[in-house]
């Protein structure tokens, strides 16, 4: 009896996210599932959560709403439906006191939580905030905490020779923050980046930043009643919100930084087209999830977006300058907020890599004198 099915040595990779095949007619489950698009180009005291839940603090950060992430799973148009929207860069809630209108507002609760911070701490007296982050995070280190890549807090001054200059930082796990006021000098630029990122630092370590069963369950229902879903779709892990309730399920007891830095990997592959070539592929949410909640977000996975980026720039001039463009005031919208900034900063610097390796290709092709 012949058999309808497609000899391996012909069969395409049907798991890679992209557009284009792999460089191989075969390839293992582990090679064919790749971020880029396009085929891969050459390589070129106390505890901190006794701080945080203490009555010496100020009040607890406001009620979670990760139910508002489904949405842009939903926005994710033809891709798997699991991706974030382009405009959906936080989770709502996740990044302390989310996005308050008013940027007094915001200063006036940063300095709270600093002033606390020094107060549980250091006693009374002005706080280097700069060190304080630091201390944080070791000391969440030596108390156990899953850190693969050590305790240290990574500072990254924007180049300007002129005010107001701006800081970004980025904390251990991957979430990054960013001065978030005018700031006359690089110190003040720093000091500014560290006060944000303590002040989530904190937060996070409350209990209510925590993924439980509750809070799933809420979550749905919330998902279900804002897109109208129904109960069989919340089992289904083939639906939208199905996918929704696995990565929620996925991460029980992990806190809200944690969920949000796995969640800009997916929100990476969604920006740069690879859920919808996956999507095109056949792939299932099921085989998507288990292996991106595992990969880190790393040079390699860069690099390939980079490439995709390249090629679009060769089809249509000028792809990588508006991409960039809106990306910069995306990302600088979102620093004056004091929002968490992982997705923004590593889209710029993906469009950045993308931008240097077009310029060494066209080196290589210009002609020698």
């Amino acid at each position: 009896m012949e058999s309808n099915v497609l000899p391996d040595s012909i069969r395409p990779p049907r798991l890679q996210p992209g557009i284009g095949f792999g460089s191989g007619p075969t390839g293992t489950l582990r090679s064919s599932l790749r971020p880029g698009v396009t085929v891969p180009i050459a390589p070129l005291l106390s505890s901190p959560a006794s701080l945080a839940a203490s009555s010496g603090p100020p009040p607890p950060p406001p009620p979670l709403q990760l139910h508002s992430l489904y949405g842009g799973m939903m926005g994710a148009g033809p891709g798997l439906g699991l991706g974030l929207g382009p405009g959906t860069g936080t989770i709502p809630g996740a990044s302390g006191h989310g996005n308050p209108g008013n940027p007094a507002v915001l200063k006036e609760a940063v300095e709270a939580v600093v002033r606390s911070f020094a107060k549980h701490t250091q006693g009374y007296g002005r706080v280097n905030v700069v060190e304080a982050l630091q201390e944080f995070w070791q000391m969440k280190l030596t108390r156990g905490a899953d850190l693969r890549n050590g305790a240290l807090v990574v500072y990254e001054m924007v180049p300007s020779n002129s005010p107001p200059y701006v800081c970004y930082v980025s904390l251990p796990g991957g979430s990054c923050f960013g001065s978030f006021q005018f700031c006359p000098t690089k110190a003040e630029a720093r000091r500014s980046a560290a006060k944000i990122a303590l002040m989530n630092s904190v937060f996070n370590e409350h209990p209510s930043r925590r993924i439980t069963d509750d809070f799933i369950e809420k979550s749905v229902s919330e998902a279900l009643a804002s897109f109208n879903g129904n109960r069989e779709e919340a089992d289904n892990p083939n639906t939208g919100i199905g996918a929704f309730r696995f990565m929620l399920e996925s991460n029980k007891g992990k806190s809200m930084l944690e969920f949000q830095e796995l969640m800009t990997v997916f929100q990476l592959l969604h920006w740069n087209g690879s859920l919808k070539a996956m999507r095109e592929r056949q792939c299932s949410r099921q085989e998507v999830l288990a292996h991106y909640s595992h990969r880190a977000l790393d040079d390699d996975m860069r690099t390939q977006m980079a490439a995709d980026w390249v090629n679009r720039e060769q089809s249509v001039a000028g792809t990588i300058a508006q991409e960039l463009a809106s990306t910069e005031r995306e990302l600088e919208d979102a620093r004056l907020a004091g929002r968490e900034l992982r997705f923004y900063k590593e889209k710029k610097d993906i469009l950045m890599l993308a931008v240097g390796q077009l310029s060494a290709a066209n080196t290589a092709t210009l002609p020698s004198h």
